[in-house]
């Protein structure tokens, strides 16, 4: 799970003083395997202004198309003259905003810019692409075309957030409420004492009946299901750039619009998430066990025939979708490059399926997704609706899309799982003594529920079903109080009391035996003791 410093801070205010490399250190000691820390931009260096295309000339008689272009970038080349830059890429035309580094400056990998003479002309800087900038390739090859409300000559460095640290961590197979930034965010607040900021705290509408129709025929493969509908979604809406930024930071690429507002909540709140064009969906939306052979085409093109145990989501056609895998793609949603044929209404699933279920058709069908790797490690059920209503505030801000009053939520009543611990037993483990304080508060960051004095009746969070048993919770006491802080110590053996009268009696006979001739043999049993009680 990658996870930018950047987007950290916005639930934890750590000291500005602190570095990726700092923060790596705190969570190590939690507990957390942070591999490494990337450095964005670290050797980036400016000017790198924000340009606007005046004129583009076409040069010929060369192997490849070139373009001898004019750029406005305002006053940051000194004069406010128009920069001329010779460029190969086609994707702008005049009156487009791109990215302009001008000489002087350094992109990333130290390649300095200056003015230079090529294909007939004097090049005064580079409009750029995304992977010259080290943002990584968008799968268009071209240069960065920004908004058209994006003022020349304002600063591309800080406008694409080009320098960042980016924490890389190997998240383990239970704890799968750090593949989120909230989840990272919670250790992070409790390893420096602060407070968090709980992005999934949200006013949620309660459910009622006007949303869209749900009927779940598994009940033991999806406890949970919350849909949401919006409407009036504007076809030239795109993601804007934070958005794009902080997908692409935590290695995702930006797609549309509505599909980019799924994958940023799913990396924010840990809860995987998937939109459907309303205008395909046919009929009630249902979760059920596929029918052996029956088929479907998913997102990535493929067309796969299931098997009876894979959980899927269907319409009144048949499956649209391979539960928590991946979505199906007779009701894909449809590119916004394209406005006439461009998604207006969506329905949002916030689901929560069963893990080994979604575990198992993962690796049946040989199709891992982000979706996929959280629901196989546990995913807050808790956490569906808020994540859903966050999935709709931000397709209203940023699409002007229209949110129906009506919110589907089928569950199952929620089951507390509560263990009943001994509140010295962490200090029986670790050979510490913490005392009973010191338990309950570390128990509590955790996000527990503690109650009694010397046997402490605890209450996991939703979002740690790994915590299963006593020493699950002696565990998370002992990590948070530092792995470090335990003391090398040497068993002590019990002082010496002697032999009981059994042992004297059994030497005593052992001795006279030996002394008639006897010699003792120490035969193996081949019945246990309690053959001997019948």
């Amino acid at each position: 799970m990658r996870i930018p410093l950047s987007w950290l801070r916005e639930y934890v205010d750590l000291p500005a003083t602190e570095t990726g490399r700092d923060v790596q250190a705190k969570l190590i000691s939690a507990g957390l395997e942070v591999e490494t820390v990337e450095h964005l931009g670290a050797d980036l260096k400016g000017p790198l202004v924000v340009g606007q295309v005046l004129t583009i000339e076409e040069l010929e008689g060369f192997k490849k198309p070139i373009r001898f272009c004019t750029v406005n970038v305002g006053q940051a080349n000194g004069t406010g003259e128009p920069q001329e830059i010779v460029c190969g890429a086609r994707n702008f035309a005049v009156g487009d905003k791109v990215v302009v580094v001008l000489p002087g400056a350094t992109l990333p990998g130290g390649f300095s810019i200056s003015a230079r003479k090529t294909y007939g002309k004097t090049s005064h800087g580079m409009i750029c692409s995304g992977d010259e900038l080290g943002m990584g390739d968008d799968g268009t090859h071209g240069i960065i075309v920004l908004p058209p409300e994006t003022e020349v000559g304002k600063d591309a460095i800080e406008l694409l957030e080009l320098v960042d640290e980016v924490l890389d961590i190997a998240v383990t197979a239970n704890r799968g409420d750090c593949l989120s930034i909230r989840g990272v965010a919670r250790e992070a607040a409790i390893a420096y004492g602060l407070p968090l900021r709980d992005p999934a705290l949200l006013d949620v509408p309660a459910p009622n009946a006007y949303g869209y129709p749900v009927k779940i025929a598994d009940p033991s493969g999806c406890d949970r299901f919350t849909a949401r509908t919006v409407t009036g979604l504007s076809a030239e809406a795109r993601s804007p750039i934070w958005l794009q930024r902080r997908l692409q930071k935590v290695g995702m690429r930006p797609i549309s619009l509505a599909v980019d507002v799924t994958n940023y909540v799913m990396m924010e709140l840990g809860q995987p998430l998937h939109a459907y064009d309303r205008g395909l969906v046919q009929g009630t939306i249902g979760v059920r066990r596929a029918a052996e052979g029956e088929k479907i085409v998913t997102l990535d093109g493929t067309e796969r025939k299931l098997h009876a145990e894979d959980l899927v989501i269907t319409d009144d056609r048949g499956p649209i979708g391979l539960a928590g895998v991946m979505g199906g793609a007779n009701t894909e949603i449809a590119d916004h490059g394209d406005t006439e044929k461009a998604t207006s209404d969506v329905v949002i699933e916030a689901a929560h399926f069963d893990q080994v279920s979604i575990a198992r058709t993962a690796r049946r069908h040989k199709l891992s997704s982000e979706a996929s790797r959280r629901f196989e490690r546990g995913v807050d059920p808790q956490a569906a609706a808020a994540a859903a209503q966050r999935t709709v505030d931000l397709l209203v801000l940023l699409a002007g899309g229209t949110a129906e009053s009506g919110v589907t939520e089928i569950s199952a009543p929620p089951v507390p799982h509560t263990i009943t611990v001994a509140a010295d037993h962490p200090d029986k483990v670790a050979g510490v003594a913490y005392g009973r304080e010191t338990v309950v508060r570390r128990l509590q960051e955790v996000g527990c529920d503690v109650y009694g004095q010397d046997e402490l009746i605890v209450t996991v969070p939703s979002w740690r079903p790994d915590l299963t048993a006593p020493n699950d919770l002696a565990e998370e006491v002992i990590r948070l109080e530092g792995y470090e802080n335990l003391p090398s110590t040497l068993p002590r053996p019990p002082a010496g009391r002697g032999l009981t009268a059994r042992q004297r009696l059994h030497r005593r006979v052992g001795r006279a035996l030996a002394g008639a001739g006897y010699v003792e043999a120490l035969n193996y049993p081949f019945v246990g003791e309690q053959v001997f009680d019948q």
